[in-house]
Order: C-alpha cells, then structure tokens, then sequence
C-alpha cells in the first residue's frame, strides 16, 4: 500500500505522490525577500538568487515547499539556510506574518503562473545579517540597491511572478 493510501505521507513525497498530489491540492510555499539593513534598520540592499534553470540562468528569490508538519517559521529558516548558506543568520520576526500572499496556477496567462501546479505562497521579507555562501542549486548572491532591483532590466532577468512579488516588497517597505 502506498504512504498516501495508508495516511503517511511523511515530510518527504517520493517523485510520484508529490505529482499525485500536486495535481489534486494547492501546494504551500514560501517565498522570502532576503534584505540588508543598517544600523537603524533603513533598507540597504535586497538578495537575489542566481540560479541555473533547466531553460537558463536567472535571478530569484528564496522560495520553496512548506513541508507536512512544519512550521512556516521551520520553512522559512530551511529555506534560507539552504538557498543562503548556514552563516546567513537570518533575523526570524517574533511573528510570522506574510507582508502578501501570493497565489500560482498552472493556467498559462495567468498572473502567477507554474506549471507544475496551484500553488499558495506566503511572502516573507527577511533581514539577514551573517555571511551568504552559496549552496544547494545556487550559484551566487548578489546584493543589490533598491535602486537597481527596481530596473527592469534587472527584473527581466526574474521569473514575472518574483518580480510581481519584489515590487510588493519595495512597496511594504516603502522603497518604490
């Protein structure tokens, strides 16, 4: 019997249930704004991934799959750690309130789109203050200024939707 026949999913879904899944559920996520303050907290710099996708090389946001029982908080650490590097030290709000939610469909047109699925996110931004090392499918961190990150030519280089969701962080932290 199959872990989602018998109720057991566990935090990990082999390739197949989490295609299975993905076809019947909206999928939870997280994407984070990775951002640099100074002393009293004004907006330095924001955090973009660079990243190799299967149709090229792009920036991006930290973003990823809030696991069966976990913790938005848990997901959030995972992410960055993972995407940022252990020594990130990434300052967690006391509490975890979305600055927006954004939502994906698999509908091309759509204003979010991933074809893989329907899909909830729930935006973070996220001060870190520790020292970003690459890792996992990351090949760099680039900090940029409000400045650059509001070009578009530095937005043409983000999936639509990423960059739907970094204007709505400038604006929340009012930066636009």
């Amino acid at each position: 019997m199959s872990d989602i026949a018998s109720g057991d999913m566990g935090p990990w879904l082999s390739p197949e249930e989490l295609e299975f899944v993905r076809r019947k559920v909206p999928m939870v996520y997280v994407d984070i704004v990775p951002i640099r303050t100074d002393e009293v907290g004004q907006l330095e710099s924001i955090g973009l991934l660079l990243e190799a996708q299967n149709d090229g090389i792009s920036r991006a946001l930290v973003s990823g799959r809030v696991l069966y029982h976990e913790s938005l908080r848990e997901a959030i650490a995972r992410h960055l750690e993972k995407d940022l590097g252990p020594m990130s030290l990434p300052q967690l709000p006391a509490t975890i309130t979305p600055f927006t939610v954004a939502e994906y469909f698999p509908t091309p047109g759509s204003d979010k789109f991933d074809e893989r699925h329907h899909a909830v996110s729930l935006c973070y931004i996220v001060p870190v203050m520790g020292e970003c090392d690459p890792a996992a499918h990351t090949l760099d961190v680039t900090w940029f200024s409000p400045g650059e990150v509001r070009t578009p030519e530095l937005q043409a280089e983000m999936s639509e939707s990423h960059a739907q969701i970094l204007r709505q962080a400038l604006a929340h932290m009012a930066a636009i």
